[in-house]
């Protein structure tokens, strides 16, 4: 597979609806699932439908678990470069990219080159996974389920089941969770049946939300030597890539809801001198 790095995001657009589909059209290969720093990848367009088009395998993420959408580019042979504003997955599991210019119509089974906004999705991995050492701490130490989270690019909230949280209590909480990170722990994913996962109330982080299953399997993200728990979007390799986290805000969303606020330094500012 050639790995190469993506360059511009761009802005989001509403998607044209789907028509009705053709009966037995494949699931996408997710390219993100085998590796999530796959930035670009070659494919083969087989469907356009609308702004959307849908290829046989995408580098791109189409959203989920508070983590949004890729964004990025497609380039056609002997064709405009479509920017990608947009990506989602349908029932089929086929993954729409939507794009302005919209792609040209009668380019199935043509090849094409697909490539995501790799700072983008690089900033977004480095929230994801400070997010997980961040609920992991709060389940373990003081029983806080997630009901919420929002991912994005300058600073990312998520939500806990906590009956009480104090602005001491947030810096205890950003004290552990920035030590985890500076032991920078590997950071792998891989996949579990599904029937071994049911098993492994351990991998569950909200009581409210399953994650997604594929092929009869489920992905886990495990932080070697800290944590492991279901989830289907992309993080960094290892923790000391995420730099250190700031809980600059906290928030009362009802009795036994609260939010927090996160924003991280840059990694390379933060990395230990040699």
């Amino acid at each position: 597979m050639d790995v190469t790095e993506g360059e511009h995001g761009c802005r989001a657009v509403q998607a044209v609806p789907p028509l009705a589909r053709p009966m037995g059209r494949p699931a996408t290969r997710l390219l993100y699932l085998e590796d999530d720093h796959c930035y670009e990848a070659d494919a083969t367009a087989i469907a356009v439908e609308g702004n959307a088009l849908a290829c046989d395998r995408t580098p791109f993420y189409a959203g989920g678990g508070g983590q949004p959408p890729d964004t990025g580019r497609v380039a056609l042979r002997g064709g405009p470069l479509l920017q990608v504003e947009s990506v989602y997955a349908d029932d089929d599991e086929v993954i729409w990219h939507v794009s302005a210019p919209p792609p040209p119509a009668g380019i199935a089974g043509q090849p094409v080159r697909l490539a995501i906004d790799a700072a983008r999705r690089e900033a977004l991995a480095r929230y994801h996974t400070a997010l997980h050492v961040l609920n992991t701490i709060v389940l373990r130490d003081y029983g806080g389920w997630i009901t919420g989270v929002e991912i994005g690019t300058d600073y990312s909230r998520i939500d806990f089941r906590l009956e009480g949280l104090s602005a001491a209590l947030a810096a205890e909480v950003a004290a552990k969770a920035n030590a985890v990170l500076q032991e920078d722990h590997p950071v792998v994913a891989y996949f579990l049946a599904e029937a071994e996962f049911c098993r492994r109330g351990d991998l569950l982080r909200t009581l409210t939300v399953q994650p997604p299953v594929h092929a009869g399997r489920v992905r886990v993200v495990e932080i070697q030597g800290f944590d492991a728990q279901a989830c289907g979007g992309t993080h960094v390799r290892r923790t000391g890539e995420v730099g250190r986290l700031t809980i600059y805000r906290i928030e009362n969303k009802g009795r036994i809801n609260k939010r927090l606020y996160v924003r991280l330094e840059d990694a390379a500012r933060c990395a230990p001198a040699p």
